[in-house]
């Protein structure tokens, strides 16, 4: 097998493609034949040694895959070889084959396509799970969705139009507020262009965004958050922008407003049964056609230096995919 090996975690440029012994999957485990990967902000944040959970040197990154099992290991009993599978570990995915627990698969339908599959866990079940069970959000609402325009923003656009909600999608340029309009927003902000807050009041009459979903961090946050409604719910996703900011905690209180917390990965683990059932609502909806990840382009997996650069330089809209 092949992959792109991390030995020392600086940065893109000190990843290798390296020729590497095929490995035999243990009690648990299966061995994958990669057909696509995505790339995912924490893909970059990993390889940096800026991401919260750090593997053991050295480590083949790529959070998120799709393939097809060619062998399965002592007790794996719901999984077949030749069968096709979804898998999130957290790493492995960024070469021809990895070893993943079978318990982290998704077995996939027949007609679901590997660069969609590979594109699907991270960002549908983070917004599932932040907007129907952290946001407990309810039709009728508003959502501001900050970074709309990337992977998780595009899956909190077509999961709160679902549910019934208005949605206000905010991102970094025309093209990329065009392309949320697409998706099924509402209304856009150009951040770039437009004060977020002024455009919020226009847009609420006054009232504010009920729910704040924020993959981006940085300085957009306390501006939403001054904006929030009252009972409004802030969630906290992630910081693209790069900067954990710092919010005032009166203003929670003046605002009688919630900041919530949403970690995907361990709600997975802590609440597996929970997990499965949102999974599987999140599979039927793809199949019935009213979720569909967008793929900002394909690119061979020789070429993931690249597909970083592209996604550091802001260009990307929707998922991008490296495939075999």
């Amino acid at each position: 097998m092949h992959a792109w090996l991390c030995e020392d975690p600086v940065g893109v440029d000190a990843l290798t493609w390296k020729e590497l012994p095929t490995p035999q999957p243990g009690k648990g485990e299966v061995l994958i034949r990669i057909q696509a990967a995505s790339l995912n902000f924490p893909d970059l944040l990993i390889v940096q040694n800026k991401y919260q959970f750090k593997p053991k040197l050295p480590f083949v990154p790529g959070s998120e895959y799709a393939g097809v099992i060619e062998a399965v290991g002592e007790d794996v009993t719901e999984l077949k070889v030749g069968q096709s599978v979804a898998c999130l570990p957290g790493t492995g995915g960024f070469g021809t084959h990895a070893l993943a627990p079978a318990k982290l698969c998704m077995p996939l339908p027949p007609g679901f396509p590997p660069a969609d599959a590979a594109a699907f866990i991270m960002i549908y079940a983070t917004s599932h799970h932040a907007l129907l069970d952290r946001g407990q959000l309810k039709a009728g609402e508003t959502v501001l969705v900050l970074g709309a325009a990337g992977g998780v923003g595009m899956s909190a656009i077509q999961i709160a139009k679902l549910a019934g909600a208005k949605v206000i999608a905010a991102a970094s340029t025309d093209e990329k507020c065009a392309f949320c309009k697409e998706l099924g927003a509402d209304e856009t902000i150009n951040y770039s262009t437009q004060d977020l807050r002024e455009r919020l009041k226009e847009l609420t009459a006054g009232k504010g965004p009920d729910i704040i979903y924020d993959p981006v961090g940085g300085d957009f946050t306390e501006k939403a958050f001054r904006s929030i409604a009252w009972r409004g719910r802030h969630l906290v996703i992630g910081f693209a922008a790069g900067d954990i900011p710092a919010i005032k905690i009166n203003l929670a209180l003046v605002k009688g407003a919630s900041i919530v917390g949403v970690f995907w990965g361990d709600f997975a683990s802590r609440e597996s049964k929970a997990n499965a059932a949102a999974m599987q609502e999140l599979a039927q909806w793809y199949a019935q056609g009213k979720i569909k990840p967008l793929i900002d382009r394909q690119m061979p997996m020789s070429e993931l230096k690249a597909a970083y650069e592209r996604m550091n330089s802001r260009e990307v809209k929707g998922k991008l995919v490296m495939v075999n």
